[in-house]
Protein backbone atom coordinates (compact mmCIF):
# COMPACT_ATOMS: atom_id res chain seq x y z
CA UNK A 1 0.00 0.00 0.00
CA UNK A 2 0.97 3.18 -0.56
CA UNK A 3 0.20 5.02 2.98
CA UNK A 4 0.40 8.94 4.11
CA UNK A 5 1.31 9.05 8.07
CA UNK A 6 0.07 13.08 9.26
CA UNK A 7 1.75 13.81 12.77
CA UNK A 8 0.59 16.33 15.00
CA UNK A 9 3.73 15.61 16.38
CA UNK A 10 6.43 13.70 15.68
CA UNK A 11 10.74 13.06 16.17
CA UNK A 12 12.40 14.79 17.57
CA UNK A 13 9.79 15.41 20.23
CA UNK A 14 8.79 11.89 22.02
CA UNK A 15 5.54 11.25 23.60
CA UNK A 16 3.05 8.89 23.19
CA UNK A 17 1.83 9.88 19.50
CA UNK A 18 6.02 9.10 18.24
CA UNK A 19 6.16 6.16 19.94
CA UNK A 20 3.08 4.41 18.76
CA UNK A 21 3.72 5.70 14.94
CA UNK A 22 7.51 4.53 15.62
CA UNK A 23 5.95 1.43 15.59
CA UNK A 24 3.72 1.50 12.68
CA UNK A 25 6.07 3.09 10.58
CA UNK A 26 9.18 -0.15 11.48
CA UNK A 27 6.22 -2.59 10.90
CA UNK A 28 5.10 -1.10 7.46
CA UNK A 29 8.72 -0.94 6.39
CA UNK A 30 9.18 -4.91 6.78
CA UNK A 31 6.38 -4.83 5.12
CA UNK A 32 7.18 -3.60 1.83
CA UNK A 33 4.98 -0.76 2.25
CA UNK A 34 5.72 2.91 0.62
CA UNK A 35 4.75 5.80 3.16
CA UNK A 36 5.03 9.80 3.10
CA UNK A 37 5.32 10.57 6.39
CA UNK A 38 3.86 14.80 7.06
CA UNK A 39 5.23 16.47 10.45
CA UNK A 40 5.98 19.86 11.79
CA UNK A 41 9.50 21.14 11.67
CA UNK A 42 11.45 21.17 15.07
CA UNK A 43 12.48 24.53 14.88
CA UNK A 44 11.44 27.86 13.11
CA UNK A 45 15.67 28.62 13.16
CA UNK A 46 17.32 24.94 13.35
CA UNK A 47 15.70 21.71 12.30
CA UNK A 48 17.52 19.00 13.81
CA UNK A 49 14.41 16.36 12.98
CA UNK A 50 15.40 13.98 10.79
CA UNK A 51 14.28 13.80 7.45
CA UNK A 52 13.99 10.07 6.84
CA UNK A 53 12.31 7.64 9.50
CA UNK A 54 12.97 3.94 8.52
CA UNK A 55 13.96 5.08 4.93
CA UNK A 56 11.05 6.57 4.36
CA UNK A 57 10.53 10.60 4.00
CA UNK A 58 9.40 13.12 6.28
CA UNK A 59 7.82 16.31 4.59
CA UNK A 60 8.02 19.15 7.23
CA UNK A 61 5.88 21.48 7.47
CA UNK A 62 6.76 25.15 8.88
CA UNK A 63 5.72 25.41 12.82
CA UNK A 64 5.91 27.52 15.74
CA UNK A 65 6.40 26.46 19.60
CA UNK A 66 3.10 26.03 21.75
CA UNK A 67 3.15 28.78 24.14
CA UNK A 68 4.63 27.48 27.64
CA UNK A 69 5.45 24.30 26.13
CA UNK A 70 8.13 25.10 23.26
CA UNK A 71 8.95 21.26 22.55
CA UNK A 72 5.68 20.77 21.08
CA UNK A 73 5.04 22.09 17.74
CA UNK A 74 1.69 23.32 15.54
CA UNK A 75 2.14 23.19 12.39
CA UNK A 76 1.40 26.03 10.01
CA UNK A 77 0.42 24.28 6.83
CA UNK A 78 -2.84 25.17 4.71
CA UNK A 79 -5.18 23.02 3.28
CA UNK A 80 -3.84 23.86 0.20
CA UNK A 81 0.05 22.97 0.79
CA UNK A 82 -1.29 19.71 2.15
CA UNK A 83 -3.66 18.41 -0.63
CA UNK A 84 0.01 19.33 -2.93
CA UNK A 85 1.31 16.93 -0.70
CA UNK A 86 -1.02 14.15 -1.32
CA UNK A 87 -1.82 14.64 -4.49
CA UNK A 88 1.88 14.05 -5.69
CA UNK A 89 2.44 11.39 -3.00
CA UNK A 90 -1.18 9.15 -4.69
CA UNK A 91 -1.90 7.22 -1.40
CA UNK A 92 -4.23 4.94 -1.22
CA UNK A 93 -4.94 5.95 2.47
CA UNK A 94 -4.11 8.59 4.89
CA UNK A 95 -3.56 8.12 8.51
CA UNK A 96 -3.86 11.06 10.71
CA UNK A 97 -2.17 10.50 13.72
CA UNK A 98 -4.00 12.27 16.99
CA UNK A 99 -5.49 14.75 14.67
CA UNK A 100 -6.67 18.64 15.81
CA UNK A 101 -5.08 21.27 13.94
CA UNK A 102 -2.47 20.14 11.16
CA UNK A 103 -4.71 16.82 11.07
CA UNK A 104 -7.92 18.58 10.68
CA UNK A 105 -6.57 20.45 7.53
CA UNK A 106 -5.52 16.58 5.89
CA UNK A 107 -8.79 15.40 6.59
CA UNK A 108 -9.62 18.23 4.62
CA UNK A 109 -7.39 18.06 2.27
CA UNK A 110 -7.94 14.36 1.39
CA UNK A 111 -11.87 14.80 1.42
CA UNK A 112 -11.23 16.99 -1.43
CA UNK A 113 -9.22 14.77 -3.31
CA UNK A 114 -11.37 11.67 -2.45
CA UNK A 115 -9.10 10.08 -0.54
CA UNK A 116 -9.86 7.59 2.81
CA UNK A 117 -8.40 8.73 6.01
CA UNK A 118 -8.09 6.86 8.98
CA UNK A 119 -8.06 8.94 12.34
CA UNK A 120 -6.65 7.63 15.51
CA UNK A 121 -7.82 9.51 18.48
CA UNK A 122 -5.12 9.81 20.88
CA UNK A 123 -5.60 13.00 22.43
CA UNK A 124 -8.37 14.06 25.04
CA UNK A 125 -7.20 17.73 23.81
CA UNK A 126 -10.73 19.20 25.39
CA UNK A 127 -9.54 17.89 28.79
CA UNK A 128 -6.83 19.99 28.31
CA UNK A 129 -8.71 23.35 28.65
CA UNK A 130 -9.25 23.27 32.26
CA UNK A 131 -5.77 21.68 33.75
CA UNK A 132 -4.63 25.25 31.56
CA UNK A 133 -7.08 27.87 32.73
CA UNK A 134 -9.60 28.07 30.34
CA UNK A 135 -12.47 25.78 30.94
CA UNK A 136 -14.95 27.82 28.75
CA UNK A 137 -13.07 26.55 25.57
CA UNK A 138 -14.09 22.76 26.09
CA UNK A 139 -17.29 22.73 24.14
CA UNK A 140 -15.47 24.53 21.01
CA UNK A 141 -12.41 21.97 21.30
CA UNK A 142 -15.03 18.72 21.36
CA UNK A 143 -16.62 20.59 18.28
CA UNK A 144 -13.63 20.44 16.40
CA UNK A 145 -13.07 16.68 17.44
CA UNK A 146 -16.23 16.20 16.19
CA UNK A 147 -15.30 17.74 12.66
CA UNK A 148 -12.42 16.00 12.45
CA UNK A 149 -13.89 12.60 13.15
CA UNK A 150 -16.86 13.05 11.36
CA UNK A 151 -15.64 13.96 8.07
CA UNK A 152 -13.13 10.89 8.38
CA UNK A 153 -13.74 7.99 6.52
CA UNK A 154 -12.73 5.62 9.91
CA UNK A 155 -11.96 6.99 13.58
CA UNK A 156 -9.86 4.58 15.77
CA UNK A 157 -9.86 4.75 19.66
CA UNK A 158 -7.96 3.47 22.04
CA UNK A 159 -9.83 1.83 24.78
CA UNK A 160 -13.25 1.72 25.86
CA UNK A 161 -13.55 4.87 27.86
CA UNK A 162 -12.21 6.77 24.32
CA UNK A 163 -14.77 4.80 22.67
CA UNK A 164 -17.50 6.02 24.59
CA UNK A 165 -16.89 9.38 24.56
CA UNK A 166 -17.02 9.54 20.62
CA UNK A 167 -19.64 7.13 21.05
CA UNK A 168 -21.74 10.04 22.99
CA UNK A 169 -21.20 12.52 20.16
CA UNK A 170 -22.22 10.33 17.54
CA UNK A 171 -19.00 9.52 16.01
CA UNK A 172 -18.71 6.08 14.76
CA UNK A 173 -15.74 4.77 16.53
CA UNK A 174 -13.40 1.14 16.28
CA UNK A 175 -10.84 -0.26 18.97
CA UNK A 176 -7.57 -0.40 17.67
CA UNK A 177 -5.55 -0.75 20.94
CA UNK A 178 -1.62 0.08 21.44
CA UNK A 179 0.81 -2.72 21.51
CA UNK A 180 3.78 -3.23 24.09
CA UNK A 181 7.18 -4.45 23.11
CA UNK A 182 7.35 -7.29 25.80
CA UNK A 183 11.47 -8.05 24.86
CA UNK A 184 12.54 -4.28 26.20
CA UNK A 185 9.90 -4.35 28.77
CA UNK A 186 10.83 -7.05 30.73
CA UNK A 187 11.46 -8.35 34.48
CA UNK A 188 14.89 -9.07 33.74
CA UNK A 189 15.89 -5.78 32.91
CA UNK A 190 15.35 -5.07 37.09
CA UNK A 191 18.78 -2.85 38.04
CA UNK A 192 19.70 -3.65 41.60
CA UNK A 193 22.92 -0.98 41.57
CA UNK A 194 20.64 1.46 40.11
CA UNK A 195 17.58 0.88 42.78
CA UNK A 196 21.04 0.59 45.68
CA UNK A 197 21.87 4.66 44.39
CA UNK A 198 18.46 6.10 44.47
CA UNK A 199 16.60 3.76 47.42
CA UNK A 200 20.32 3.23 49.43
CA UNK A 201 18.03 1.87 52.37
CA UNK A 202 15.98 -0.55 50.86
CA UNK A 203 12.93 1.87 50.94
CA UNK A 204 10.29 0.34 48.25
CA UNK A 205 10.36 2.81 44.73
CA UNK A 206 7.21 3.98 43.68
CA UNK A 207 7.61 5.10 40.03
CA UNK A 208 6.21 7.67 37.74
CA UNK A 209 6.84 7.69 34.06
CA UNK A 210 5.86 10.65 31.73
CA UNK A 211 5.87 14.46 30.80
CA UNK A 212 5.52 16.76 33.59
CA UNK A 213 3.00 19.23 32.60
CA UNK A 214 -0.44 19.86 34.10
CA UNK A 215 -2.66 17.70 31.96
CA UNK A 216 -0.51 14.89 34.21
CA UNK A 217 -1.67 16.04 37.49
CA UNK A 218 1.88 14.66 38.85
CA UNK A 219 2.09 17.18 41.76
CA UNK A 220 -1.26 14.46 43.08
CA UNK A 221 1.74 11.95 44.22
CA UNK A 222 2.88 14.18 47.03
CA UNK A 223 0.22 13.09 48.68
CA UNK A 224 2.41 9.56 49.19
CA UNK A 225 5.34 11.64 50.49
CA UNK A 226 4.80 11.04 54.37
CA UNK A 227 4.59 6.90 53.07
CA UNK A 228 7.48 5.61 55.25
CA UNK A 229 9.98 3.29 53.49
CA UNK A 230 9.23 4.34 50.07
CA UNK A 231 11.05 6.80 47.11
CA UNK A 232 8.79 8.30 45.13
CA UNK A 233 11.06 8.10 41.50
CA UNK A 234 9.65 10.50 38.44
CA UNK A 235 10.81 10.05 35.01
CA UNK A 236 10.29 12.22 32.74
CA UNK A 237 10.43 16.22 31.25
CA UNK A 238 8.60 19.04 30.77
CA UNK A 239 7.46 22.47 31.71
CA UNK A 240 6.49 22.38 34.85
CA UNK A 241 9.91 20.65 36.15
CA UNK A 242 11.20 23.13 38.47
CA UNK A 243 7.83 23.54 39.87
CA UNK A 244 7.02 19.83 40.65
CA UNK A 245 10.81 19.27 42.21
CA UNK A 246 9.65 22.09 44.56
CA UNK A 247 6.24 20.57 45.33
CA UNK A 248 7.74 16.63 45.72
CA UNK A 249 11.15 17.39 47.66
CA UNK A 250 11.91 13.82 48.84
CA UNK A 251 11.37 12.85 44.97
CA UNK A 252 14.06 11.42 42.85
CA UNK A 253 13.54 13.55 39.22
CA UNK A 254 15.73 10.76 36.75
CA UNK A 255 15.17 12.96 33.92
CA UNK A 256 13.97 12.14 30.36
CA UNK A 257 14.57 8.24 29.44
CA UNK A 258 14.30 5.90 26.96
CA UNK A 259 15.40 2.38 24.93
CA UNK A 260 17.07 0.41 27.58
CA UNK A 261 18.06 3.20 30.39
CA UNK A 262 13.56 3.34 30.46
CA UNK A 263 13.77 -0.21 30.64
CA UNK A 264 15.70 -1.14 33.75
CA UNK A 265 14.14 1.79 35.15
CA UNK A 266 10.56 0.58 34.94
CA UNK A 267 11.42 -2.82 35.75
CA UNK A 268 13.63 -1.33 39.27
CA UNK A 269 10.30 0.34 40.82
CA UNK A 270 8.41 -1.85 42.79
CA UNK A 271 5.28 0.04 42.34
CA UNK A 272 3.97 2.04 39.50
CA UNK A 273 1.49 5.16 39.81
CA UNK A 274 -0.09 6.96 37.20
CA UNK A 275 -2.63 10.22 38.47
CA UNK A 276 -3.43 11.81 35.21
CA UNK A 277 -7.00 11.69 34.46
CA UNK A 278 -7.05 12.59 30.72
CA UNK A 279 -5.39 9.26 29.26
CA UNK A 280 -6.96 7.52 26.03
CA UNK A 281 -4.78 4.83 26.60
CA UNK A 282 -1.93 4.84 28.96
CA UNK A 283 1.29 3.25 27.28
CA UNK A 284 3.38 3.46 30.15
CA UNK A 285 1.00 1.22 32.07
CA UNK A 286 1.31 -1.33 29.75
CA UNK A 287 4.78 -0.49 29.47
CA UNK A 288 5.00 -1.33 33.30
CA UNK A 289 2.87 -4.28 33.51
CA UNK A 290 5.36 -6.02 31.03
CA UNK A 291 8.29 -5.46 33.22
CA UNK A 292 6.25 -7.33 36.29
CA UNK A 293 5.35 -3.95 37.86
CA UNK A 294 1.87 -3.60 39.85
CA UNK A 295 -0.12 -0.11 38.90
CA UNK A 296 -2.02 2.27 41.07
CA UNK A 297 -4.20 4.49 38.67
CA UNK A 298 -6.88 6.70 38.38
CA UNK A 299 -9.86 5.53 37.29
CA UNK A 300 -10.63 7.14 34.20
CA UNK A 301 -9.46 6.95 30.84
CA UNK A 302 -7.23 3.85 29.09
CA UNK A 303 -6.49 2.40 32.71
CA UNK A 304 -9.90 1.25 33.37
CA UNK A 305 -9.28 -1.07 30.30
CA UNK A 306 -5.47 -2.21 31.95
CA UNK A 307 -5.27 -2.40 35.23
CA UNK A 308 -7.72 -5.26 36.92
CA UNK A 309 -8.46 -4.05 40.62
CA UNK A 310 -6.65 -6.44 42.87
CA UNK A 311 -5.24 -8.45 40.18
CA UNK A 312 -2.62 -6.43 38.61
CA UNK A 313 -2.88 -3.39 40.63
CA UNK A 314 -5.55 -0.58 41.89
CA UNK A 315 -7.94 1.34 39.96
CA UNK A 316 -8.84 5.13 42.38
CA UNK A 317 -11.34 7.21 41.87
CA UNK A 318 -10.78 10.54 40.18
CA UNK A 319 -9.88 13.10 42.91
CA UNK A 320 -10.03 10.87 45.38
CA UNK A 321 -6.01 11.05 46.52
CA UNK A 322 -6.61 9.40 50.16
CA UNK A 323 -7.52 6.23 48.38
CA UNK A 324 -4.26 6.58 46.18
CA UNK A 325 -2.65 6.54 49.01
CA UNK A 326 -4.01 3.97 50.45
CA UNK A 327 -3.50 1.69 47.70
CA UNK A 328 -0.18 2.30 47.82
CA UNK A 329 0.46 1.89 51.12
CA UNK A 330 -1.19 -1.74 50.95
CA UNK A 331 1.39 -2.62 48.06
CA UNK A 332 4.45 -1.09 49.69
CA UNK A 333 3.45 -2.36 52.67
CA UNK A 334 2.93 -5.97 51.27
CA UNK A 335 5.83 -7.88 49.68
CA UNK A 336 3.60 -11.22 48.30
CA UNK A 337 1.08 -9.34 47.90
CA UNK A 338 3.19 -7.29 45.23
CA UNK A 339 5.12 -9.69 43.71
CA UNK A 340 1.60 -11.26 42.94
CA UNK A 341 -0.05 -8.66 41.31
CA UNK A 342 3.42 -7.89 39.26
CA UNK A 343 3.59 -11.59 38.18
CA UNK A 344 -0.05 -11.31 36.88
CA UNK A 345 0.74 -7.80 35.40
CA UNK A 346 3.54 -9.47 33.57
CA UNK A 347 0.99 -12.28 32.20
CA UNK A 348 -1.80 -9.53 31.19
CA UNK A 349 -0.32 -8.25 28.43
CA UNK A 350 1.85 -11.03 26.79
CA UNK A 351 0.33 -11.37 23.02
CA UNK A 352 0.08 -7.49 22.56
CA UNK A 353 2.87 -7.16 20.62
CA UNK A 354 3.61 -4.57 18.11
CA UNK A 355 3.21 -6.83 15.67
CA UNK A 356 0.12 -8.11 15.82
CA UNK A 357 -1.33 -4.34 16.66
CA UNK A 358 -0.14 -2.71 13.17
CA UNK A 359 -1.29 -5.77 11.26
CA UNK A 360 -4.60 -4.73 12.75
CA UNK A 361 -4.17 -1.54 11.54
CA UNK A 362 -3.42 -2.44 8.09
CA UNK A 363 -6.69 -4.07 8.02
CA UNK A 364 -8.92 -0.76 9.20
CA UNK A 365 -6.58 0.70 6.07
CA UNK A 366 -8.06 -1.65 3.92
CA UNK A 367 -11.13 -1.12 4.78
CA UNK A 368 -11.10 2.50 4.84
CA UNK A 369 -10.36 1.86 0.91
CA UNK A 370 -13.25 -0.07 0.59
CA UNK A 371 -15.73 2.18 2.11
CA UNK A 372 -14.32 4.98 0.48
CA UNK A 373 -15.04 3.53 -2.62
CA UNK A 374 -18.50 2.53 -2.19
CA UNK A 375 -18.81 6.27 -0.86
CA UNK A 376 -17.66 7.77 -4.22
CA UNK A 377 -19.60 5.15 -6.08
CA UNK A 378 -22.84 6.56 -4.11
CA UNK A 379 -22.20 9.93 -5.20
CA UNK A 380 -21.22 9.68 -8.58
CA UNK A 381 -24.62 7.40 -9.07
CA UNK A 382 -26.45 10.26 -7.26
CA UNK A 383 -24.59 12.63 -9.53
CA UNK A 384 -25.52 10.67 -12.40
CA UNK A 385 -29.19 10.23 -11.69
CA UNK A 386 -29.62 14.31 -11.24
CA UNK A 387 -28.31 14.75 -14.46
CA UNK A 388 -30.55 11.94 -15.86
CA UNK A 389 -33.70 13.43 -14.09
Amino acid sequence: MRIVIVAESFLPHMNGVTHSLLQVIAHLRRRGDDVLVVAPTSSWLEDTAPATVEGYPVCRLPSIPLRGYPNVRVAAGTVARIRRVLASFRPDVVHVASPFILGWRAVQAAQQLGLPTVSVYQTEVPAYAARYGAPWLQELLWQRVDSIHNASTLTLAPSSFAMEQLRSRGIRVHLWRRGVDTTRFHPDKHDADWRASVAPHGERIIGYVGRLAAEKQVADLAVLSSLPGTRLVVVGSGPLKEELQAKLPGAHFAGFQTGEELARRVASFDLFVHPGESETFCQTIQEAMASGVPVVAVGRGGPLDLVDPSRTGWIYRPGNLDELREYVRDLTGDDAKRRALGEAAHRSVQGRTWPVLCEQLVDYYRLAVRVKRRELNLEARGVLGFLAG
